[in-house]
């Protein structure tokens, strides 16, 4: 096993966070920093950078981008062409036609190139995905997601708020991830029947609230309402099937703010006149470990030395959810316009 070793380009949280998972694994190695503010680092053999030309030009493999998402798709582009793997977080890009030439770069390069989809790895997603997948509870119906965060003290002033930086507001920093799990569930894609996204609360020049309805090509119907004013913090994903469902509620995190993260699976009761329906037997799991960052970065790098495909995270991945964002920010009402 080959180590691999690391550049990150964004040392704001989630660049923390991927440097904390390069030193858990034993064949990685964080070698330069670029920040385009201050940065200092306690380890002195850290090269920190004074651009993004100049992390490519240290002593790496691969490069963490972690940056705005105005840069996103650049930095990635021109990783790929200087011949280095690339681990994208998420949103990928601003807007879906960025993401043309980010794939067509990748397949010049020859390059892996991975995207930080990350609740695809936590545990009560990849065991829900099995049962979906084994096909024991037949046909899935419809989705209903809820996502939604309090914000911070400096939610006004944060980054991602600001549209020339982050592209959008909390649809596409936070939303996202349910778009990408509708997707993963149901091995479909969606298009928008309604969207009506909202500034609520906030003071700021994106979105604080979003309501959508997609529908896909076999007619699953899915309900999102992505928001940055749900005091107390929330994640939930509601699947029905033909005979039985799936309730996915919290989601492990850093803050534990979303916490507690269960998996709830339930059959479809027969038809009886002898008792009530609709309490069916349930079997609750509740997970206590959130190992997603790990097993994020331990497929990036099993890619990059066994020449593996990327299966959660791909560039189409990106592609297909950045094109359905575009179609719910471009599905506005007159109401929404007036405000955006």
């Amino acid at each position: 096993m080959t180590n691999i070793k690391f550049g990150i380009a964004g040392y704001g949280k989630m660049g923390k966070i991927r440097e904390l998972s390069i030193n858990e694994y034993k064949y990685a190695t964080l070698v330069s920093i670029y920040e385009v503010s201050e940065c200092k680092h306690h380890n002195k053999d850290i090269v920190i950078c004074d651009s993004f030309e100049q992390l490519l030009e240290t002593d790496i493999d691969a490069v963490i981008v972690s940056a705005y998402v105005s840069v996103a798709a650049e930095y990635t582009i021109n990783a790929l062409n200087a011949g280095k793997h690339v681990f994208c977080e998420k949103p990928p890009s601003m807007i879906a036609e960025e993401m043309y030439r980010v794939i067509e770069a990748e397949k010049k390069s020859g390059k892996v190139l991975k995207y930080g989809f990350n609740h695809r790895f936590h545990y009560s997603v990849m065991e829900a995905k099995k049962v979906i997948d084994n096909g024991s509870l037949g046909k899935m119906l419809w989705m209903r997601g809820v996502y939604g965060k309090a914000g911070s003290i400096d939610f006004h002033d944060n980054w991602r708020n600001y549209k020339n930086y982050s592209g959008g507001g909390i649809l596409l920093d936070q939303g996202i991830h349910m778009i990408d799990l509708f997707r993963y569930f149901s091995n479909n894609e969606f298009e928008c029947l309604s969207a009506y996204l909202t500034t609520s609360f906030w003071d700021i020049e994106c979105e604080d609230n979003a309501f959508i309805t997609l529908k896909s090509k076999n007619n699953i119907v899915a309900t999102l309402h992505s928001s940055a004013t749900q005091w107390r913090h929330k994640f939930s994903l509601e699947m029905e099937f033909e005979d039985g469902y799936i309730n996915l509620e919290g989601i492990l995190s850093s803050t534990r703010s979303y916490t507690p993260e269960t998996l709830t699976i339930g059959r479809r009761e027969s038809e009886d006149m002898t008792f009530a329906m609709g309490k069916p037997k349930e079997c609750v799991t509740y997970y206590e470990y959130d190992d997603s960052w790990d097993l994020e970065l331990k497929e990036f790098i099993n890619a990059i030395n066994n020449s593996c495909i990327i299966s959660n995270g791909t560039s189409n991945d990106a592609l297909e959810v950045m094109k359905l964002t575009d179609s719910i920010y471009d599905y506005q009402t007159p109401e929404s316009l007036a405000k955006f």
